[in-house]
């Protein structure tokens, strides 16, 4: 069972903590050249700054 937390995991695939940093600065950068298309992939409700307990313990059951 997870008791607290800070931010959303990192998307899958998305090139490991390098990448993650650099989705993150994409995605907050809306005149950037990727921005478009990276708000695609990942899809307009993520927000990095999120964090969901509930959704953690329920995925944390599936491993039991």
């Amino acid at each position: 069972m997870c008791i607290t937390g800070k931010r959303a995991c990192p998307p899958e695939d998305c090139g490991g903590s390098w990448g993650y940093a650099e989705l993150l600065e994409i995605i907050t950068s809306p005149s950037h050249p990727e921005y478009e298309e990276r708000m695609e992939w990942v899809g307009e409700s993520f927000n990095p700054d999120t964090f969901d307990i509930n959704e953690v313990n329920q995925r944390l059951q599936e491993f039991k």
